[in-house]
């Protein structure tokens, strides 16, 4: 073993006699995923019990045999970890849940390389990330914009990387979004059922599109609560898309108010957001619900309104 390696002994259970290797490891090993496994297999960093280097992810697993798998120390991620305070509601050895606020980036990019939830995280679980893909850093599942404050969950380990990205895949993860729009909606209740995808007429935009050139979006709404010419509105999103909850209010009519790329904010509804400072689209990332990837616990948070869209609400208030 070379420094900076950890070799960890796995040992096949009786029921798992003939599986794919990968597979019973991943069994034997819940902090590693399936995937990651393979890689290590492929790569010979594993062994049978007589001491044999195996390289075939698809071999036959030896009940009772004792493997050794030989975990490199996960490379440093590139992005720089920043000490930035961050409100967690929930953490564990595997994942972690964040209460976003407005104005945070998720993830380092353009224009955005530092002041991010990854550098947050990469300060915050300092030497608690066991290396996604061989890289320690944070797994983002999923983002929420820049200005959209709320609730993420995020991945500390590859199996719960792998375990939530499938969870969304099967649009199983329960997001529920408070938002104030323009106008009320009638009916009450309904769902927006539209395919997204990039503008053509400014790629910075998402828009709506015929179904063989987008992807299927979905949206449930519910009013909530009536308010001056505007109302709150709980938005269920049943898939995730860029921008889904912005872009589907607005083509039943009901922009977000404050929003600076889809929202046409009525004279009176711009004179107030102006005198309330208040500069970002009226959503909030309210409630959020999964199953844990690893103990299969249902785990459920919510989210109160911020302080801003508080503000907004009670000088909307009928």
């Amino acid at each position: 073993m070379t420094r900076g390696e950890s070799t960890i002994i796995a040992t096949i259970a009786a029921d798992a006699a003939g599986w794919r290797l990968d597979r019973a490891l991943a069994a034997a090993l819940p902090t590693l995923s399936r995937e990651r496994l393979k890689a290590l297999i492929s790569s010979g960093q594993v062994a049978d019990p007589s001491g044999a280097l195996v390289r075939d992810p698809a071999a036959k697993a030896k009940a009772g045999g004792a493997y050794a798998v030989v975990v490199p120390e996960p490379a440093p991620a590139h992005n720089e970890a920043q000490d930035i305070a961050l409100e967690i509601v929930f953490e564990d050895d595997h994942l972690l849940v964040v209460d976003k606020p407005a104005g945070m980036v998720v993830h380092p990019a353009a224009g955005n390389r530092d002041g991010t939830l990854v550098n947050a995280l990469l300060h915050h679980c300092a030497g608690r990330l066991s290396g996604i893909g061989g890289v320690a850093r944070p797994g983002i599942v999923h983002r929420i914009d820049k200005d959209t404050s709320g609730l993420l969950v995020v991945a500390k380990t590859d199996v719960a990387h792998e375990g939530l990205a499938a969870q969304f895949a099967r649009h199983s993860i329960d997001r529920r979004y408070q938002a104030i729009v323009a106008g009320v909606p009638i009916p009450p209740v309904g769902t927006v059922d539209a395919a997204l995808a990039r503008s053509s007429a400014n790629r910075q935009k998402m828009a709506i599109v015929d179904p063989d050139r987008g992807k299927r979006a979905v949206t449930h709404y519910r009013l909530v609560r009536r308010l001056r010419e505007s109302a709150l509105v709980e938005c269920r999103l049943e898939t995730g898309r860029t921008h889904q909850v912005r872009v589907h209010m607005t083509s039943i009519g009901h922009n977000l108010l404050g929003d600076p790329v889809y929202g046409r904010s009525r004279s009176g509804h711009r004179e107030l957001l102006k005198r309330l400072n208040f500069e970002r689209q009226a959503l909030h990332a309210a409630e959020l619900g999964f199953i844990h990837p690893v103990s299969k616990e249902n785990l459920s948070f919510k989210s109160g309104i911020p302080s801003d869209m508080q503000e907004l609400l009670s000088a909307l208030a009928l």
